[in-house]
Order: C-alpha cells, then sequence, then structure tokens
C-alpha cells in the first residue's frame, strides 16, 4: 500500500532531488518530497539562485550530511508553486529523473520514418487486410500495438489471432531512437500524461494499429481446444488493415446485449457494431474457457483496485473513483496472456537469446508473516517453505470473494509476493502459475517486448537457423537490457503511484470534515490505514482514534483500548472524518468517528 510505505524512512540522499524552499534572508533551506530523508537541506544565500518561499525546486546536493551538519544543496532550477497546474507532474519527472522530452537529433530520425508502409515488403509478408481484425483498448488510449481476431475451425477449434505493431521494423538495432528506447526502457503513464518511449510519430503514427490504415505485424496464430490448451501455433510477419477501433466500455455493452435489458446499448451503438456481435461473443466465449484453465491452474486473481482519476475542463481533480474492470478488459487480457506464454515456451526450448518476465515464489519467512494475519480472519496459505504452489494463494482468495475481508486478503497477498521483474533465465511466473512468460505485445511502450520482437524476426528471417555468434552477442544484450528494463520500470511504477498520491489527497483537501465508511487496511505501530470506496487511503493515528491508550500487537496485528478494549484489526469497517490532506506530501489523516444517523459498525469489540 503506497501510502503506508511513506512512513518507512531512509537515510539516503541522491545528488538531486526535488523540494519545498523555505526562504530566510541570510540563508535558506529545502524540505525534500521525499520523506526518507529526515532533515531539510542547507542553502547558502549564494545558491539560492532566485528561488521564493514555498516553490518546488530542484536542488543539487553540494555536501553531503556528517554528524552535526546538515546537507547543503544548490537550487539548480525553480518549478513554481506545487498548486499551480502542472508543476505537481514536473516534480515527479525531476524527481525520479524521466527523460520528459526527446533529443532533437532523435526526433529527427523518427521524422525520416515514412508515414506509410512499404508496399514492396508486403510480398514477404502474410496478408491479412481482408481479415475482421479488432483493437479494443480504454477511450484514451492513442498507442495501439496489439489486434486480435478469434474463429473456429471444422473441428470446433478456436483459431486466435495475436497481431503486435511490428516496431522492430522501423526502430532498428544500435540506431538513435534505440539507444533513447533503451534509456527510457518503458512509457510512463501519469494520469492524462504520457512519456512515451518512442516518439509519437512512431507511438501513435505508423506503429499503432490505427482502424482502416495498413499496418505491419508480428503475428501469432493458435489453435485452441474447448479446454483452453494451446494445440499449435505459428509466428510469422503480416501486414493487417484494422477493421473497428473498439473501447472496453462498448465492448462490455455489446456482449451485455440480450442479457440484461436494463443496460442495453444505445441504438446508435447496435446500429454501428451490431454485424460484430458474434465475432465479440466468440472472443467472450474463448476468455471464458482460457480464464477457467488459467484458474484451475492456481493463477492469482487479485482483487486490487486501480484508481481512475477524473479532471475538470482546467485540470483540476474532479472526482476519484474506483476504476472499472469489464469483462471486454479480461478478453485481451486473457488473450495477450496465452500469447505471451506461447511465445515464451517456443523460445525457451530453441534455447535462443531472450528477455523472460520472471516472478518468483515468495519467501517462507513472508508467508510465514502472511499467515500470522490471516489466522486472524479465518484463512491460511498451505504448504511449506519447499511446497509452495500459486494455488494455496488462489484457494484463499477464491475463499475470501465476495466477503468483507476480501480486498484486505488480496493486499495482504499481494504485499507477500516478490515483485516481477526481467530475466534472460527463465525463471517462470508465480503470480501466473507459469512455466514460461515473456512481455511480448507491448513493443510501442517496452523495452524489453521491442528486442524480443527483434530475436523473433530474427529467427524467422533465418528459418531458425541462427548463427552461433550471433546468439552469443544477444545474450549478453539480453542480460544488460533485462537489468536496465527492470530499473526504469520500478521508476516508472514508483512516480506513477505517487502522482496518484498526490491527487488523491488534492481532491480529498475539498473534502475536509466529511465523514465516510472505510476498511482497515494496515494496522501499524502508530496507527491505522483505512482504505475508502474509492480507493483513497489515509492514516488514523492514536490520538485521532479515540480517547484510550492502545496497546499494539505484531504479531496479531491489532491495536486494543486498554480502557475500552476496542481491538483495531485488517478488515474492521470504520467510519472516519477526513481531518487534513497534503498535495505537497500526497497523504491524508483520518479520524475514527461515529454514524448517529446509522447503526454502529465501525470495529469489533472484546466481548
Amino acid at each position: 500500500m503506497n501510502n503506508q510505505n511513506d512512513f518507512i524512512e531512509t537515510n539516503q540522499i541522491k545528488e538531486k532531488l526535488v523540494g519545498t524552499f523555505i526562504n530566510h534572508k541570510s540563508f535558506g533551506f529545502v524540505i525534500p518530497n521525499d520523506k526518507g530523508i529526515k532533515e531539510d537541506i542547507f542553502i547558502p544565500k549564494k545558491y539560492i539562485n532566485k528561488a521564493k518561499n514555498n516553490q518546488k525546486v530542484v536542488v543539487k546536493i553540494t555536501k553531503q550530511p556528517s554528524e552535526g551538519k546538515k546537507a547543503e544543496g544548490e537550487i539548480v532550477e525553480v518549478l513554481g508553486n506545487i498548486n499551480k497546474f502542472g508543476v505537481d507532474l514536473m516534480c515527479m519527472v525531476k524527481e525520479y529523473d524521466l527523460p520528459f522530452e526527446f533529443p532533437e537529433f532523435v526526433l529527427k530520425e523518427a521524422d525520416r520514418i515514412p508515414d506509410k508502409i512499404n508496399e514492396n515488403e508486403i510480398a514477404n509478408r502474410v496478408d491479412l487486410r481482408n481479415e475482421r481484425i479488432f483493437t479494443i483498448d480504454g477511450e484514451d488510449a492513442k498507442d495501439l500495438d496489439d489486434a486480435v481476431c478469434v474463429k473456429k475451425n471444422s473441428k470446433g477449434n478456436y483459431i486466435l489471432s495475436v497481431h503486435i505493431a511490428d516496431v522492430s521494423n522501423y526502430v532498428k538495432e544500435n540506431t538513435n531512437l534505440d539507444q533513447e528506447a533503451i534509456l527510457r526502457g518503458t512509457s510512463v503513464y501519469m494520469l492524462n500524461t504520457v512519456i512515451p518511449m518512442l516518439p509519437e510519430k512512431l507511438s501513435n503514427g505508423i506503429c499503432s494499429l490505427n482502424a482502416g490504415e495498413d499496418r505491419f505485424t508480428l503475428s501469432i496464430t493458435m489453435e485452441i481446444d474447448n479446454k483452453g490448451n494451446v494445440i499449435s501455433s505459428e509466428i510469422y510477419k503480416a501486414v493487417i488493415r484494422v477493421i473497428e477501433r473498439m473501447s472496453y466500455t462498448d465492448i462490455a455493452r455489446l456482449l451485455r446485449y440480450g442479457k440484461y435489458e436494463e443496460i442495453e446499448p444505445s441504438k446508435y451503438l447496435l446500429k454501428k457494431y451490431n454485424k460484430y456481435i458474434e465475432d465479440f461473443r466468440l472472443m467472450e466465449e474463448l476468455a471464458k474457457i482460457l480464464e477457467k484453465r488459467r484458474n484451475y491452474a492456481g493463477a492469482l486473481d487479485l482483487d486490487v483496485p486501480e484508481t481512475k482519476v477524473i479532471f475538470d475542463n482546467k485540470g483540476k481533480v474532479k472526482d476519484i473513483e474506483k476504476y472499472e474492470y469489464t469483462f471486454a478488459n479480461k478478453i485481451i487480457e486473457e488473450f495477450m496472456l496465452t500469447a505471451n506464454e506461447t511465445i515464451a515456451e517456443k523460445f525457451f526450448w530453441l534455447e535462443a537469446p531472450f528477455i523472460y518476465r520472471v516472478h518468483e515464489k515468495p519467501d517462507a519467512e513472508k508467508i510465514a508473516e502472511l499467515n500470522k494475519f490471516l489466522f486472524n480472519i479465518g484463512y491460511k496459505i498451505k504448504g511449506n517453505k519447499d511446497d509452495i504452489y500459486t494455488k494455496s494463494f488462489s484457494d484463499v482468495l477464491e475463499k475470501a470473494k465476495g466477503t468483507e475481508e476480501e480486498q484486505v486478503v488480496s493486499n495482504l497477498i499481494l504485499r507477500t509476493l516478490k515483485v516481477a521483474r526481467y530475466e534472460s533465465e527463465n525463471r517462470g511466473h508465480f503470480g501466473l502459475a507459469s512455466k514460461y512468460y515473456c512481455h511480448f505485445t507491448s513493443p510501442i511502450r517496452r523495452y524489453p517486448d521491442l528486442y524480443i520482437h527483434r530475436i523473433i524476426s530474427e529467427y524467422i528471417k533465418r528459418d531458425y537457423n541462427v548463427k552461433e555468434e550471433y546468439i552469443s552477442k544477444q545474450k549478453e544484450l539480453a542480460e544488460r537490457y533485462s537489468y536496465t528494463s527492470s530499473v526504469a520500470e520500478k521508476n516508472a511504477q514508483k512516480a506513477e503511484r505517487e502522482i496518484v498520491d498526490i491527487k488523491k489527497a488534492e481532491y480529498m483537501q475539498s473534502k475536509i470534515g466529511e465523514k465516510y465508511y472505510g476498511i482497515i487496511s494496515g494496522v501499524t505501530s502508530f496507527g491505522v490505514f483505512v482504505e475508502l470506496k474509492n480507493t483513497v487511503e489515509g492514516l488514523i493515528r492514536f490520538d485521532d482514534l479515540g480517547n484510550d491508550y492502545y496497546v499494539y500487537d505484531d504479531n496479531r496485528k491489532t491495536l486494543t483500548g486498554e480502557r475500552t478494549k476496542e481491538t483495531f484489526s485488517l478488515g474492521n469497517k470504520i467510519y472516519v472524518e477526513v481531518i487534513e490532506a497534503s498535495k505537497d506530501t500526497g497523504k491524508i489523516r483520518f479520524k475514527k468517528t461515529e454514524n448517529k444517523k446509522q447503526k454502529k459498525y465501525s470495529s469489533k469489540r472484546k466481548k
């Protein structure tokens, strides 16, 4: 949980950091945004460089802290007041050293790439421009790098084709575009702003599978039986023309048609897409089979809600909601997972240089710690340190489904799992219960995908007869890019999470004094964290819990009042009032209160 981690301090001071400048006449200091840095940074008068009081600035550390002395620094950039539009975003860009703008020489190289496909190359590809191929994405998506088509053959098996933008056809190895993509590693999605891995000319243009446009793809077609097993597959270069650009919302409405009258799609939607409904129902049918197979294997279905931040026309936060996840999202998720697994397994057995998406088993100590928490709410992960399977976790998630503590159980398990990363060696994917897994489906926005596209393309070109010299060289590169991409991804995720926290706090600033029901999502030695229905999380400190002295039980992760015997545990419902929200820190504070109009059900009392 993001906000809870904010309270864990570290002593690390980076060479450059972002903070709030406080001006004194003869000197200044900067309060770092990174709350892990305990002390402010001293700024001599000559290094203030026109910064004004309470402005966000970038400070360069000129002297590291020593015993009894604070770190010293120089203001190298003034970002502006935190409440000024766009300043919070630039704080993230500078704090995490994200490459915001493309160098001119990279943009010039991108400009030399044609806007249309080279028709001379079509003869070397499978021409699928007359197939019923669709993209299905969020309404706001612009970099459309995957498209799908589902049919049935005479044997009753499903034929799933996943077409991925052939980015490697345009971004060649060792070019300026390639070097910049390696540096960036990933696109960064900070709410309504995207810092792309590739220039817009490519990401939203020739590499994007825009409807009605001829596009080159690297494609995989899989024959899948009625139990979800891939019984054969073929990987090839293609040229496609997407017939329709669909959204998750529209697909979900169309699939509900005839099932639930109250959410029947509009006449316009039916008129426009009615001729494709059978395509979408076939996709739904296959996705349910694939989902069932995955669930049987024990893949984890963590109910950890994503946040949707809604802005007004001036860029201010209008509302915070839980992102609605429909089965249309699940269709694309299942198709992409299946393609990724099939590709990874094939190239593993080829012993090809490759980048895998790796997710290892959680540590035995972490599982033991998790079981302490789960025991308090009636659950247990079965197995021992040498015998832990994904199914043990998925069984608990299934048991918790539909209960009040479902979200808490999901969060607890999520914190127990290791972080997925990229590696040049296959180690399987624990969370997906998959022996072979890679990222193949998003080469516009992830460098590992682009890299393995190059590998796959070379194997296809050489009819899978690749020289040992090439393999040796590429294995070294795979190891290097696995590391750099993992670091870039981690950095991007921190920035993406932090800007959401800031926007949540900005929204809750207008809700001071308002009351909500929430669920206790964390219990610590300094208070309890409470998550609201809209995904906003805040802290209740001891002083705001009530007129009592609270004892913290580290094993059970509970707080108990000495006088009242009132106990606060994970998953308890609680009624809270918003008392503080800081956009500057991204932190929100609640206090426990009572809802006099309704029956109290805040926390459990010991009898």
